[in-house]
């Protein structure tokens, strides 16, 4: 690795994807930091303060802005709603058939998808963005995410301030989406993924300042052993696959013989990716918004103080345990969407393959699913595991239960996660190109 990292800036073709690549991370940091028009400035820098001394729904979302979220700056959605608009189309295509129909159109029905994805991706925003500045207007009830306290972030609520702040969010959305695309385009890595990693990774700093103000610089250390401990962990699972051999028979046409070659299915351990969490953090966060329109006296109130205490806490017993179970149950249904053993069974059959000592047709597509099952189960445990093991140090290690400043480090282990597996994407595409540079020597 580290001779890829001294050899990527000796070619200049690379070093310049790299450098744009830099320069858009660059450009969307900045970004983050710009507010958007008519908020507030003070009660922006205390919706700030609770994030990070509080955590909670706030903490997550600002997670995947990179603190832009908190800022009210003009990237305030950050790519999430691309994010969503992306998963949501996946899962349609399985339902829709037209959308199978563009899947399997290759190059043209690709772009069909991504042009509808961007359709989603603005709408999603608008309806992001109408909904924070409703939150966080006068009377709105912001409280439900921060921790019950209201903070007024708009103050003119007239129509025309109104439409400009959600125009402003939905065009700094659709801006991003513009940078993710150039940096695939243009500069090394999916842009997207790019994007996200640069919004998680500038968390980490402020998360580590939150442990060493309250437990000084030993809990630091235990801390950054957790750390890579973690680290290499994900970059064993991350990299580990269950290779399927695929054997093709051989064919005779015309005057020269083709087949008889063998290949493998790689089916990774975790097949989903961060996706489960994502999908598990959404649906947890449901109560909490459902919770602010309940009545605040009798039953009401109650069943608002039992949410606030059980899953509002990123370190409390009922949300851990929920949390775990809907991390894996998302784990095992989103790895059934993108993969599906009967149209796999349905292609080696088509291509004149077949697994040694499996027949084709019904028994192939058993056997990928069985297979499928098996490697699903330890690559769910493990990103649940992944994902608990930051809020369960708080609570054994600095019993963060009774210090809400920490509460918000409890997502640290999906930023490692979601960092850990964008580094190694990129470094695989940074090695190919080293790699496809070495073999245009040889061929001279």
């Amino acid at each position: 690795m580290l001779s890829s990292l001294m050899n990527m800036f000796r070619v200049a073709d690379l070093r310049n994807k790299i450098l744009f690549t830099l320069l858009m991370i660059a450009i969307y940091r900045f970004g983050s930091f710009i507010p958007v028009p008519g908020i507030d400035l003070d009660a922006v820098q205390s919706l700030r303060d609770t994030a990070e001394e509080e955590g909670g729904i706030l903490g997550f979302l600002q997670l995947f802005s990179g603190g832009a979220l908190t800022n009210f700056a003009i990237f305030a959605l950050g790519i999430m709603p691309y994010i969503t608009s992306s998963i949501i189309m996946q899962i349609l295509a399985v339902v829709i058939p037209k959308l199978e129909q563009w899947q399997q159109q290759g190059a043209v029905g690709q772009r069909k998808i991504t042009q509808w994805t961007r359709y989603l991706t603005v709408a999603i925003a608008t309806l992001q963005s109408t909904g924070l500045v409703f939150l966080f207007s006068t009377g709105s009830g912001g409280g439900g995410l921060t921790g019950g306290t209201d903070i007024v972030v708009f103050n003119d609520t007239a129509v025309g301030r109104v439409l400009l702040a959600v125009l402003t969010m939905v065009a700094g959305t659709a801006l991003l989406m513009w940078f993710g695309e150039l940096i695939t385009q243009r500069g090394i890595g999916n842009g997207m993924s790019i994007i996200i990693f640069a919004s998680v990774v500038a968390s980490f700093p402020s998360q580590g300042g939150l442990v060493r103000a309250e437990r000084g610089w030993g809990a630091v250390t235990i801390l950054l052993a957790l750390l890579v401990g973690l680290v290499f962990a994900i970059v064993f699972v991350e990299l580990g696959q269950r290779r399927i051999p695929v054997q093709f028979a051989k064919r005779v046409v015309g005057r020269k013989m083709y087949g008889g070659q063998s290949t493998y299915i790689p089916l990774k351990v975790n097949q989903s990716g961060v996706i489960p969490i994502i999908f598990a953090s959404s649906v947890l966060y449901l109560p909490l918004l459902v919770a602010q329109v309940l009545p605040g006296e009798g039953w009401g109130a109650s069943v608002q103080e039992w949410i606030n205490d059980n899953l509002a806490s990123p370190t409390s017993v009922v949300y851990l345990s929920v949390f775990g179970l809907l991390i894996v149950g998302f784990a095992y249904f989103y790895t059934a969407i993108t993969f599906d053993p009967v149209q796999q069974a349905d292609n080696i059959r088509k291509q004149g393959g077949f697994i040694p000592g499996i027949r084709p047709g019904p028994q192939t597509e058993r056997y990928l699913a069985k297979v499928l099952s098996r490697i699903t189960l330890p690559g769910a445990l493990f990103i649940a595991a992944v994902a608990l093991v930051p809020a369960i140090f708080l609570n054994v290690v600095l019993n963060a239960s009774q210090s809400q400043n920490l509460q918000a480090f409890a997502f640290g282990g999906t930023s490692i996660l979601i960092a850990v597996g964008v580094a190694l994407e990129t470094m695989k595409q940074i090695d190919s190109q080293l790699m496809m540079r070495n073999y245009e020597g040889f061929l001279k």
